[in-house]
């Protein structure tokens, strides 16, 4: 690891702690809430904010993007919304007798959907390509969004009347679904005194190419293989949950996670790891976003639907059962590898490669032993 990148990273961690003590000037507590939108932003992944009205999901998401700058625009979601009203559209203009594009308000750096499932599938789905692809087409063109482009939506889980449930593939396409909780009772004494007179506001700590910086910094993270391993494990575990002692959850699971929540497990992994000031990402990461990346992917049966299943319960059940890979220090204070370490027997026998695209050179500050 070469001291410019410590530095880098360093400097990086030092950034995004000046962001998160910002936000929180404004949101009292929900604090996991916080930093998986931090996460989100250097992930590139979208959120998924699911609690009741009046827990501050539409007060955070504003103040993430008064802290972050750039364009920012909110999406009230309605059963009347039409596509057109979030993408663009083409106007005829009579002094040109042409038709120009009109583009909506999914063009900024930062959209806020409010109440999402209030919009029926036809709607939802008009977000689908402008998540994935970071593009919208309007009359047969594709327009590119802006770098960074995230989205941010919130949807109340208790409403039954005048919502639509979001179909499995637009669920997918969100990097974190995060599930917001009631403050506690100091929480909310605190909540009167800062909020109820002359509220605060974040000061603005980041511009758009600042985000595109923290990304890359991100994305420089070293990954270690046994780590890598640990991850599929927990996804291929949803899959074949027999394989690893789960065979009670084989009929509660319909379909198990794709690999796209390996993907967004690796990525949110490496972007915990950069707000804990690492330049490496522990097994302990992984964990602490596997919930919020693979529950709402998994698709439950229905008879684990009609005994009121949760899908936390499930990946937390996943994680209890896969072991994980033990985090041992290389050298001793001498230099020297302990003869009797863990970490000396793993490296007597032969490296296995790195993952493609790896960077093995940071392979100095720990040293992993990964369970047979």
């Amino acid at each position: 690891m070469s001291q410019a990148h410590e530095r880098e990273v360093a400097e990086a961690a030092h950034l995004l702690e000046r962001a998160l003590i910002e936000v929180k000037k404004v949101v009292v507590g929900q604090d996991a809430m916080v930093e998986r939108m931090m996460i989100g932003l250097l992930a590139r992944g979208h959120l998924l904010l699911e609690g009741v009205p009046g827990v501050a999901k539409t007060l955070a998401v504003r103040t993430l993007a008064d802290v972050v700058g750039g364009s920012f625009s909110r999406l009230q979601f309605t059963p009347d919304l039409m596509p057109g009203d979030i993408t663009g559209t083409r106007v005829w203009r009579a002094s040109t007798e042409t038709f120009d594009v009109e583009r909506g308000p999914i063009f900024a750096n930062l959209v806020l959907a409010d109440e999402i499932n209030r919009a029926p599938a036809k709607v939802q789905s008009a977000l689908l390509e402008a998540m994935a692809e970071k593009q919208v087409s309007i009359a047969g063109r594709s327009h590119p969004l802006p770098d960074p482009f995230l989205v941010l939506a919130t949807q109340n889980p208790v409403e039954s009347e005048g919502v639509y449930r979001l179909p499995e593939a637009q669920r997918d396409r969100f990097l974190l679904k995060v599930d917001v909780p009631y403050p506690t009772g100091q929480e909310e004494f605190t909540i009167l005194h800062r909020m109820s007179v002359d509220p605060p506001r974040a000061e603005q700590v980041f511009e758009p190419s600042d985000v595109v910086r923290l990304q890359k910094v991100a994305d420089s993270l070293f990954v270690h293989h046994s780590v890598a391993s640990y991850l599929v494990n927990l996804t291929v575990a949803t899959r074949s949950p027999e394989r690893y002692g789960l065979a009670h959850l084989s009929g509660a699971i319909e379909l198990g996670v794709s690999p796209r929540a390996s993907l967004g497990m690796l990525a949110a992994g490496r972007a915990m790891a950069l707000l804990r000031g690492r330049s490496y990402v522990l097994p302990s990461d992984i964990v602490e976003v596997a919930s919020d990346v693979m529950s709402h992917r998994l698709l439950l049966s229905f008879d684990a639907i009609a005994d009121g299943a949760d899908p936390r319960d499930i990946v937390r059940e996943v994680i209890a059962a896969v072991p994980q890979p033990t985090v041992a220090s290389r050298e001793d204070p001498d230099g020297r590898r302990p003869a009797d370490s863990p970490a000396n027997s793993a490296a007597d026998g032969p490296e296995p490669p790195a993952p493609a695209h790896q960077d093995t050179t940071h392979q100095d500050t720990a040293e992993f032993v990964e369970h047979p």
